[in-house]
């Protein structure tokens, strides 16, 4: 698959092959830009014309070529036959059509549903998928859900005509270890029972681990390694793989200094490498990988496109990178730096009709925590539970409705506007998305010094200066100062936004899912990034997320949220190791480990029932209506968070 430039032909897919049969899944794994995605696109015949074409091969299903059927008959098999599920929800969704309006549309065409029928259908896969109050939802547009959520209408869509074939890319990023769980075991389940085949397009090696039959690893547009997953898990056979293995934070395993990482970048397919593409990265180049290696059977069923694949994984070092010398370590937790008391926040909800009432969204009720100076408060729940919506309020982005935020003694609540603009040189944020977060129209330089400028007072020069400190700081060299962010990868962009974050010199920083968004590899770079930072500079973090294992990897302390309310809090050891409440314990039990072993030692861990709607939160406990431990108390007692062991607080009346 070639795309033509301005610079030149780029060939993002080169000589890919691999097969999978029915009810089988596949799992396609590797970094951004190696091509994953051209490969689906492929598949479905979705890539635009004349910039991108396809210039050989075949793609066979049931015995025919989809690459020469006519237009006609390729638009009835895709989404019939063959669906897809594409990674970014809002821009796949139409925004002038309701959600229940883009579920019927491929019911009706291709099943041939009449309205009452497909509206069924629709509330039935809004439910399947984890969406409450599903019928009420058919009538709303995609702005008005959440991420997470409207990536469940998409895989809801996806899944409409029970098609053959499912090719999902990266389906679950965006949501949470429980509804994750839930979306591939009704996934994994419908590829048993009907034999359908599922194409799994990911970067989360523990999905992988759980679910997939069979696992091909790209790398810069080629296959560098396949085989049964178990396998490849095992006894990696390509140094890409192992590395890929060892970069995962895993909650099976004693927690790192600091995690192995791949460093360096992916070669420039404008003008790829001559001999092995991985070889500049590679920890165990020979002389020999200057010579291009073919993928070759190396074991039964098994491939790999290294000329040392029989050496693997023992020739690669074991050793991570030591962190930087920090200049000074403050002890974490010795004062407290913030604050939160009580807080809460109510968001009001417009009536539906001429006589609804406004309805009531409680994001945060009653919530509160502190965190020490050079300490990290993991803040984690499910999508919905008020984790970014405690951060914007930290930041004083929403006002609270209620509750204290004592930043260094200060009540960042009350603080008047002029208050808050010295106050937000010391307190920054890291966005999830560092593409949006970025402006398209500015270099990157630009985009550091314009603070340093207006807010520090420094001259152009000196700012300049500063922005070239602060890029190699993060790892960056200085001349991408004059790059623009679509000119640098994901990882590049994310380190940009740090280094954005550092220039005011903060004392806190909140960091809102801000590695979730990046490949396996980078993510490790970027963990190590943050905790080097802290340990050199004391930052104090605020780390939102949903990877528990990252959390434990940068956390002190860890926070548990759910439907607005604080479930437990506890250090880090304490929580992991002997989590009290039932909802930290079905997270915990919901997060895949990257190794089939373990997985298959492991029950099902979906939790189960719906997340209720937060406009109709249940009455007591707000977790009872999916907790195993529930009793009738449950739902007329609103369990106080208490201290049940020194520094281990839950809300139970359990326990």
């Amino acid at each position: 698959m070639e795309f033509s430039t301005a610079a030149g032909t780029v060939r993002a897919v080169d000589g890919v092959s691999w097969s999978v049969g029915a009810g089988e899944t596949l799992a396609l794994v590797g970094e951004s830009g190696c091509g994953k995605s051209v490969t689906a696109l492929s598949i479905m015949r979705l890539l635009a014309r004349p910039a991108g074409r396809i210039t050989g091969g075949r793609v066979l299903f049931g015995g025919r070529d989809l690459l020469a059927l006519p237009e006609g008959e390729m638009r009835a098999i895709r989404g019939r036959d063959v669906a897809m599920i594409f990674q970014e929800p809002m821009t796949s969704l139409n925004p002038v059509l309701t959600i229940g309006a883009q579920l019927a549309e491929p019911l009706t065409i291709h099943l041939g549903m009449n309205e009452v029928e497909a509206r069924a259908r629709s509330i039935e896969l809004l439910g399947l998928v984890g969406i409450s109050d599903a019928e009420r939802r058919l009538g709303q547009y995609p702005h008005q859900f959440s991420g997470g959520m409207r990536q469940r209408v998409m895989i809801a869509i996806g899944l409409a005509c029970n098609p053959k074939v499912i090719i999902a890319d990266e389906p679950t990023t965006a949501l949470d270890v429980t509804i994750q769980a839930q979306i591939l075991e009704l996934m994994k389940d419908l590829s048993r029972r009907l034999g359908i085949t599922l194409v799994l397009i990911t970067h989360n090696l523990g999905i992988v681990a759980r679910y997939a039959d069979k696992l091909a690893v790209m790398y810069a547009g080629r296959v560098v390694e396949d085989g049964p997953a178990e396998q490849v898990f095992r006894a990696p056979r390509h140094p890409y793989t192992a590395g890929l293995l060892r970069s995962v934070p895993r909650l099976d395993h004693p927690r790192r200094q600091a995690l192995e990482t791949i460093e360096g970048l992916p070669p420039n397919l404008l003008r790829p490498p001559s001999g092995c593409r991985f070889a500049p990265r590679c920890a165990a180049r020979i002389p020999t990988c200057d010579r291009d290696p073919p993928l070759r059977t190396v074991a039964p069923g098994r491939r790999a496109a290294c000329h040392r694949a029989e050496d693997m994984p023992a020739a690669l070092p074991t050793t991570p990178a030591p962190p930087r010398e920090a200049r000074r370590r403050p002890q974490p937790g010795a004062a407290r730096l913030l604050q939160v008391r009580g807080l809460t926040k109510h968001f009001m909800v417009p009536a539906r009709g001429l006589l609804g009432r406004k309805a009531v969204v409680r994001a945060a009720e009653d919530v509160s925590f502190s965190i020490g100076r050079g300490e990290t408060l993991g803040l984690v729940g499910e999508s919905g539970c008020g984790k970014t919506t405690v951060g914007r309020l930290v930041l004083r982005l929403e006002e609270p409705t209620q509750g204290e935020i004592l930043f260094d003694g200060q009540n960042i609540a009350a603080a008047s506007e002029r208050e808050m603009r010295t106050l937000r040189t010391r307190i920054q944020v890291i966005f999830q998305d560092p593409y949006s977060s970025l402006n398209p129209r500015m270099t990157i330089g630009d985009t550091i010094c314009e603070p340093l400028i207006h807010r520090l007072r420094m001259s152009r020069a000196a700012a300049r200066e500063r922005c070239a400190a602060l890029l190699r700081q993060v790892g960056l060299p200085a001349e991408m100062a004059g790059r623009y962010p679509h000119q640098m990868s994901g990882g590049q962009r994310q380190r940009v936004g740090i280094a954005r974050a550092l220039a005011m010199e903060p004392e806190f920083i909140v960091c809102d899912e801000a590695v979730s968004a990046l490949d396996v590899s980078v993510q490790g770079q970027i963990i190590n990034l943050l905790a080097e930072l802290q340990a050199e500079l004391g930052l104090s973090y605020l780390f939102i997320a949903h990877d528990l294992a990252v959390v434990r990897h940068l956390s002190q302390r860890v926070v548990v949220m759910y439907l607005g309310r604080v479930m437990e809090t506890a250090e880090r050891d304490a929580l992991y190791g002997a989590p009290l409440h039932p909802y930290t314990r079905a997270l915990l039990d919901a997060a895949p480990v990257p190794d089939p072993e373990v997985e298959r030692a492991r029950a099902p861990r979906a939790l189960s029932g719906e997340l209720p709607s937060p406009l109709a939160p249940p009455s007591g406990c707000v977790f009872r209506t999916r907790c195993p431990m529930a009793v009738a108390e449950c739902a007329a007692t609103v369990p106080p968070l208490r201290e049940v062991r020194p520094g281990h607080l839950a809300a139970c009346i359990r326990i």
